[in-house]
């Protein structure tokens, strides 16, 4: 017989439970978001390397049709015109050859560094951008115009072996270590050499890419530092 109270269905403590069940994901839950982010995250870096090399391939059309008249927007070394190639030397190429050689590196390494997040990879890609360029502004030879998307190549690499790192994350160390082994060699390319290589562009990329690595990890370098101080202290 009822007592008439509340009943079992209205009890307190049950429908906290019944809460916090709501509020917490299930882990299936959990791992189908992870999923879709990570597809998600595919999708964009796939579209965005894509259309940046279609760019570069509208961009040396438009040159070859108007006899290679956009070169000379390219790194003019310390002039004041020569700034702008700052902004656009790394969309030009002197050639369909320049071009073609540079696709490959384009494709592989700019996706890589978008997926280490859209966001951080396009932070990265500016970053060794302008120091690419201040540097070819700064020290390329007099008379000299540089153009090319090989000194973006350089610093993606340079930031996929060096972000792993510096955030210690295990599968962007492995990711680097690939690229190492498929791409390394091509770091000789910041020495000097041959007079018609911008080695310039190619060292201060290489080193633009280990600014924006190093840069970018630093939240997780600062966490890192924080947790190690807590269980040092928590040891003492």
């Amino acid at each position: 017989m009822s007592d008439g109270g509340m009943g079992a269905s209205f009890d307190p403590d049950r429908i906290a439970r019944l809460r916090g069940r709501l509020a917490k994901p299930a882990a299936g839950g959990v791992a189908a978001n992870s999923n879709a982010a990570r597809k998600l995250l595919w999708q964009r870096a796939i579209v965005l390397t894509l259309g940046f090399t279609a760019l570069l391939y509208v961009i040396e059309a438009i040159n070859f049709a108007t006899d290679n008249e956009l070169d000379n927007a390219g790194v003019k070394p310390r002039s004041e015109t020569g700034l702008l190639g700052i902004v656009f030397a790394p969309v030009l190429h002197a050639n369909w050859g320049h071009l073609f050689g540079n696709t490959l590196p384009v494709i592989v390494l700019g996706l890589l560094t978008l997926l280490t997040g859209i966001g951080r990879g396009l932070i990265a890609t500016a970053i060794v951008w302008v120091i690419a360029g201040a540097g070819q502004w700064l020290t390329a030879p007099p008379h000299s115009v540089s153009v090319g998307a090989s000194v973006l190549v350089f610093g993606w690499l340079t930031y996929l072996l060096c972000w792993g790192w510096f955030s210690r994350n295990v599968v962007q160390i492995a990711v680097g270590l690939a690229v190492l082994v498929l791409y390394g060699s091509i770091l000789w390319g910041v020495l000097p050499g041959n007079p018609q290589i911008s080695w310039q562009g190619h060292l201060f990329g290489a080193i633009g890419g280990v600014v924006a690595g190093w840069v970018l990890s630093s939240h997780v370098r600062r966490h890192r530092r924080g947790s190690d101080a807590g269980r040092l202290a928590s040891q003492g």
